[in-house]
């Protein structure tokens, strides 16, 4: 009578211990889900400010040949 009761215990943990397995799994798959939902987002983002600055890198160097045009023309050693 013992091991029946034994035996029907394990086989309720191990029900347990499954159920319990697939729960933690179910949530991780989840989060999985969500983080690349967001790894998505950023990496969209990412490109939209990569080609803005790509637009804004050549008047850059058009301010910064301004900027040293005007440097020149307003030094203090100029004659």
């Amino acid at each position: 009578m013992t091991v029946f009761i034994l035996t029907w215990a394990g086989l309720g943990c191990w029900v347990v211990c499954f159920w319990w397995m697939h729960r933690i799994s179910s949530r991780q798959d989840a989060m999985l889900r969500e983080l690349h939902d967001v790894i998505r987002r950023i990496e969209e983002i990412s490109k939209s400010e990569h080609e803005m600055i790509q637009e804004v890198h050549p008047q850059v160097g058009e301010i910064k040949e301004h900027v040293e045009t005007v440097k020149e023309a307003v030094s203090p050693d100029r004659k």
